[in-house]
C-alpha cells in the first residue's frame, strides 16, 4: 500500500485533503470542499494533457472525509 501512495503524488491528495477537513466546520463543508478540491485538480491535470485519474479524486474525497472524521471525533470526546 506504502508503494502505491508513492509512486505517484496519490499521498499529496490524501494528506492535504485530511488537511482541508480538519479544518472543515460540518460533514456538508468537508464533503462539498472535498469534492470540489478533487474535481478542480483532476480538471488541471486534463489541461495539463493528463486523463482522469478517479484514483486521485478518490483520494482526494477520501482524505476531506478522514480529516473530518479525525476533527469530529476530537471535539466531542472533550
Amino acid at each position: 500500500m506504502f508503494k502505491w501512495l508513492t509512486d505517484s503524488n496519490r499521498w499529496k491528495h490524501l494528506v492535504l485533503a485530511i488537511c482541508i477537513g480538519l479544518w472543515a466546520n460540518s460533514w456538508y463543508c468537508a464533503g462539498y470542499a472535498g469534492v470540489g478540491v478533487a474535481s478542480a485538480l483532476e480538471y488541471k491535470d486534463m489541461l495539463y494533457g493528463n486523463n482522469w485519474d478517479l484514483i486521485d479524486w478518490l483520494c482526494t474525497v477520501a482524505g476531506a472525509t478522514i480529516g473530518y472524521a479525525v476533527r469530529f471525533m476530537l471535539i466531542n470526546n472533550n
